[in-house]
């Protein structure tokens, strides 16, 4: 692909491009792909170094799966963020394997990992960069270890809400009960009975077209 497509982005998100060489900015370039990824799709199944994504719009779900099937969700990446735990071959010391779901129809740029990997090998600015973006994303996977583990449902749901609702920017939460449940790992009958004791308390409505936050206050009391 032609290096005038992909460079604007890359030298807002990479912060060692002026200092790598003309070639190896063109060789970045030459392997780095626009995708396109239907609702539902598979983008990285863990199984190979996909890369380095970038989400120009819509929603992945970056999770981990257990042997029996149950998953976790340990982020989500939206319009304008980055993931580096799909390239194994940069960050070798990753030894656990992320998949990445769909949730909306997503157009990404991919950096191939091989190639960025081959880049990096001489220039320690982006094994620095690749080491500290995989730590701040393992911070939130730790938060969500943390809550999982030591936090009640009624307190983790409120994050979630508040969260969701800070994101969107409404006080209307578009999702069902079982995609909230995923996204917390959580059952969809738990996530329902705390709805329900929610709404019962005023402090939600609930309905098809998803949760209302009806008292904001209520909601972030729950979560102190």
């Amino acid at each position: 692909m032609s290096r005038a497509m992909f460079e604007p982005i890359f030298k807002d998100n990479f912060p060692f491009w002026d200092k790598i060489s003309e070639g190896e900015k063109n060789y970045i370039c030459e392997n780095s792909f626009a995708l396109t990824y239907p609702k539902g799709t598979t983008v990285h199944d863990g199984t190979e170094c996909s890369g380095v994504f970038f989400v120009r719009s819509g929603c992945l779900r970056v999770y981990i799966m257990s042997d029996e099937g149950k998953d976790i969700t340990l982020y989500r990446l939206h319009s304008g963020d980055m993931c580096m735990l799909a390239a194994s071959c940069v960050l070798q010391s990753i030894t656990f394997d992320v998949l990445i779901d769909a949730e909306e129809n997503s157009e990404c740029y991919i950096v191939s990992g091989s190639a960025f990997s081959s880049v990096s090998e001489n220039n320690p600015d982006i094994k620095i960069f690749a080491l500290e973006t995989a730590v701040n994303r393992f911070s939130d996977v730790m938060w969500v270890m943390q809550q999982i583990l030591f936090m009640s449902m009624d307190k983790r749901l409120a994050i979630f809400l508040l969260d969701e609702s800070t994101r969107t920017g409404s006080d209307v939460i578009t999702l069902t009960h079982e995609q909230i449940a995923k996204y917390m790992g959580s059952a969809r009958e738990v996530v329902s009975r705390t709805l329900k004791y929610f709404s019962s308390e005023k402090i939600v409505e609930v309905s098809r077209k998803g949760v209302r936050i009806l008292d904001m206050k209520r909601l972030r009391a729950l979560v102190l």
